[in-house]
């Protein structure tokens, strides 16, 4: 535990829960700040990551029971069977609040990873615009999710630089807390690593490292897209003959999955018959825009210095890492609210709609994130549509843009800049 600690939204779903459970994995990417904030509430720590903690984990499992807790075991997949000693030790006691785990994969014999009501499974992301503190939030989801179609205002003290800063620097706290050079080469050995350690530690044999890296970088490319898996394997190989087969691309997306390093937002397809056909592929993203901004060599003067450039490449690219950024921090925030998050998209691409967020009951929030820092009818024609569709289903619409005020248009749409969202 340190001054520097920044709070976390998924504090409070940690404490609910583990008040009632007996085991809790909080589980995400490596550097996300799982460790951390596990750390703030343990009592007996192992770092299974070292082999001394190992022993003494193994040693220590007859007697489980005598341990102060919560007894946090810190990335537990480094020893699969502390998963297992867990499970049987809760079996025996289920009195809540005895076991702590984090972990930054999913080891690939998901048999191992069952936790059958014993352990529970949270996710953790990376820091959240709101977590980051770069501006006073003034307009809540949960408020927004309600259906009461609330008052929104306040005015945001950062613009685009600000917004590109924060792509740049990452979510991974001890990543961002770093600046320059420095920041830049942590970057890039947690995409080294990836590639070269985590996939081989999993059980993963990278017969191509070259290939994958490149593959990587091209998905990055795809970043906020619904591009199909064969463009990005032709983009990962340009100029290549020999392109990796399907399979091979496949069992790419599933092991950086498996690393929380892929997380796609998947189409919404509702349950009431209420459209034509909807087209059903996710949207592609890392789990911090950060990777994708070094996997492509993006830098600020790439990315502000164009980002005015009608048609130009940079534009399109700070657009894409923008909306990213943005679904990173919804994701957060619709958690806590234990809702869900989609995007929509018809079948013939006439209508899209960036993110759909789902209450348990089937209600949604339908938001939009725009660069620009003005909001037209032109850009609202989508939430418009899907009021029209599903009537009273869509609790409220809401416009996530860079620029400095939050407001509802005289349609009662909402306009939000991103730094003034919160939970």
């Amino acid at each position: 535990m340190t001054d520097s600690y920044l709070s976390r939204v998924i504090e409070a779903e940690l404490a609910d829960v583990f008040s009632g459970v007996a085991a809790l994995s909080i589980e995400g990417a490596k550097a996300v700040g799982k460790t951390a904030t596990a750390l703030r509430s343990a009592e007996t720590i192992f770092r299974l990551n070292r082999a001394a903690d190992r022993d003494l984990f193994g040693a220590s499992s007859p007697t489980l029971g005598d341990l102060a807790t919560p007894v946090l075991l810190d990335e537990w997949q480094r020893y699969p069977e502390s998963w297992e000693i867990v499970k049987d030790s809760v079996d025996d006691d289920p009195t809540p609040g005895r076991f702590l785990l984090t972990g930054s994969a999913t080891p690939l014999d998901r048999t191992t990873h069952s936790g059958a009501g014993r352990i529970v499974v949270v996710r953790m992301r990376p820091l959240s615009l709101y977590e980051r503190r770069i501006d006073t939030a003034t307009v809540s989801l949960a408020d927004l999710l309600s259906g009461r179609q609330t008052e929104i205002g306040g005015t945001a003290t950062v613009g685009i630089r600000e917004y590109v800063a924060e792509i740049l620097s990452s979510g991974f706290p001890g990543i961002r807390a770093l600046r320059g050079r420095a920041q830049q080469a942590q970057m890039a050995g947690y995409i080294a690593r990836i590639v070269d350690h985590d996939l081989p530690e999993l059980g993963f044999n990278v017969r191509h490292p070259q290939t994958l890296a490149r593959w990587l970088t091209a998905y990055a490319a795809a970043s906020s897209t619904t591009a199909k898996y064969e463009q990005i394997r032709d983009a990962a190989t340009a100029g290549e003959g020999d392109k990796p087969a399907k399979t091979t691309s496949i069992a790419y997306r599933s092991v950086l999955e498996k690393l929380w390093i892929i997380e796609e937002v998947p189409a919404w397809l509702p349950t009431r018959n209420v459209f034509g056909r909807l087209s059903a592929p996710p949207k592609h993203h890392l789990v911090d825009p950060a990777l994708a901004a070094s996997l492509l060599g993006a830098t600020e003067q790439t990315l502000i210095g164009q980002s005015s450039a009608h048609g130009n490449q940079a534009s399109v690219l700070v657009g894409r890492l923008f909306e990213s950024l943005v679904t990173q921090s919804i994701r957060v925030y619709a958690q806590h609210n234990q809702a869900t998050v989609h995007h929509l998209r018809t079948w013939s691409g006439d209508r899209e709609i960036d993110l759909v967020v789902e209450r348990a009951d089937g209600a949604v929030l339908a938001v939009e994130v725009k660069l620009s820092e003005h909001v037209t009818d032109h850009d609202v024609r989508h939430l418009r549509w899907l009021k029209s569709r599903i009537g009273d289903d869509l609790v409220d619409a809401v416009v996530v843009t860079a620029g400095n005020r939050a407001y509802r248009r005289p349609d009662g749409i909402g306009v939000c800049p991103a730094a003034l969202l919160m939970p």
